[in-house]
């Protein structure tokens, strides 16, 4: 089509009215007008705000174990309402749930063979101590709990050990394993954290706390970027005169958290126990021990360990590379494992391998 000057001026002018129009419709909107549609926005949006909030009955699924040793087995459980009154079997997962807001809720914890957090110090001296040592089932079930939570192979019909899954369960007392002790990883870390969110519908706090742990990963993981890998070896604090290896063939948890440090295992795929001549031969870099409440003079046997003269030509004892972790960090299979990674990585780095 041709367009004329005749045409295209009555087109701009159909135009500017239009603009006009609805100019003049904008400044005559009343103050009123202007806050109902705000509110109807917000309105409309709380509902997404609310998405993240439990419903109850939760159902979710987590485990059962066939006593000492035995097989994890899937276990739904049925929360009602919140947890209102909760025992951690060990130090550790007390500690992760008074990070996650809920100090007020426990009513036990067992099992303190590490320092204490120092930044939950305050909370974890409110908490009531069952027992210094592993706790029994009589005594976790005297404190009257509807929730018994923490390491999985301590849920167990033994002087050590919390009552099985299935016996507490009847009992009508819920149970979360957590699964960072079953082929666990720092994934699997999050997961428990998250699910523990939707348990006691603090889903914020949870994800806040997993976020914070992130970050400080990554930071682990850029502080070696530019280093090699390294050998390491552990070393069970059984006395201060023996030299005891673990292969930590199950110690999936552990494992991946010393690969932030760029440790690989000498051991990875040995199973059964490791000779004081498998130690030599292997040579690894470092040696690692772990020190708990009650263990042998852990100074004394670093000691015999870098006088012992069978084990001399080992790189770990030639450069001076053992470091020792915190029992409740190492073994806790809590958020406290990346307290002993740091630690140990700015040890390793102030002790460089020449």
């Amino acid at each position: 089509m041709k367009f004329t000057s005749r045409t295209i001026g009555i087109a701009a002018l159909s135009l500017l009215l239009l603009l006009l129009a609805a100019c003049s419709n904008a400044s005559t909107s009343s103050p009123a007008e202007e806050t109902t549609s705000t509110t109807n926005t917000t309105e409309t949006s709380a509902p997404a705000e609310n998405t993240n909030k439990t419903t109850y009955p939760l159902t979710f699924e987590n485990f059962t174990i066939s006593g000492e040793g035995g097989e994890w087995k899937p276990k739904v459980q049925v929360f009602d309402r919140a947890p209102e009154r909760v025992v951690a079997n060990t130090q550790s997962a007390a500690e992760m749930l008074i990070k996650l807001g809920l100090t007020d809720k426990m009513v036990g914890v067992a099992a303190l063979y590490g320092s204490v957090t120092p930044d939950v110090a305050d909370d974890f001296a409110q908490i009531p101590v069952l027992s210094k040592d592993y706790v029994g089932k009589e005594l976790v079930v005297g404190a009257s709990p509807d929730l018994v939570l923490g390491r999985g192979d301590l849920f167990a019909d033994a002087d050590w050990g919390v009552g099985t899954v299935d016996g507490l369960n009847d009992m009508n007392i819920r149970t979360f394993l957590q699964t960072t002790n079953h082929k666990g990883t720092l994934d699997s870390l999050y997961s428990d954290i998250a699910q523990l969110g939707q348990i006691f519908d603090i889903q914020d706090n949870a994800t806040t706390f997993t976020e914070s742990l992130k970050t400080r990963v990554a930071a682990i993981k850029a502080s070696v970027a530019d280093q090699p890998d390294h050998t390491f070896a552990y070393i069970v604090p059984a006395t201060e005169d023996t030299i005891t290896v673990s292969s930590m063939q199950n110690d999936t948890y552990q494992l991946d958290a010393l690969g932030l440090l760029k440790l690989k295992n000498t051991f990875d795929g040995v199973q059964g126990e490791v000779s004081v001549e498998q130690l030599i031969t292997a040579n690894p870099d470092y040696l690692l021990l772990s020190a708990y409440a009650g263990s042998p003079d852990i100074d004394k046997l670093i000691e015999n360990l870098y006088a012992n003269p069978a084990l001399q030509s080992m790189n770990a004892i030639k450069n001076k590379q053992i470091y020792v972790t915190d029992f409740s960090q190492f073994w806790g299979y809590g958020y406290q494992i990346l307290d002993g990674i740091e630690k140990m990585g700015q040890e390793m780095k102030a002790n460089p391998i020449k």
